[in-house]
């Protein structure tokens, strides 16, 4: 019974994305001070999206209801991955830290699949 989920902090695709969340925020540190309200802006908003969604999808009753939310989790998780390639691409993060970021979010997405399967 040490399994049992009691909390939304217990989910596995929670932590790993509350991992990433935290990733994300510390290599925009980083990132030039005119991306303040574009890149830097939206990496912090997807992000954040996937583990909130993950949570409110928790909270809620329905199947359909915790579906909606763990599928909106899944688009932020792509919208993360996107722009994780550009600030590769832009030379924002370095190969290390896009390889780090990389690996986390898909671990994290296919994760959030796996909430998905647990309530059909």
């Amino acid at each position: 019974m040490g399994n049992e989920i009691k909390h939304f902090t217990d989910l596995n695709a929670w932590k790993r994305n509350h991992e990433l969340v935290l990733m994300i925020y510390k290599a925009t540190e980083k990132f030039p001070k005119d991306e303040k309200y574009g890149m830097i802006s939206q990496l912090k908003r997807a992000s954040s999206s996937i583990t909130a969604n993950i949570t409110e999808g928790w909270g809620r009753y329905h199947f359909a209801d915790k579906n909606r939310f763990y599928y909106q989790a899944r688009g932020s998780s792509t919208e993360v991955q996107s722009f994780i390639i550009l600030a590769s691409d832009l030379n924002y993060i370095d190969a290390d830290n896009y390889k780090q970021l990389k690996i986390k979010s898909f671990e994290g997405f296919k994760l959030i699949n796996g909430l998905n399967l647990l309530i059909l």
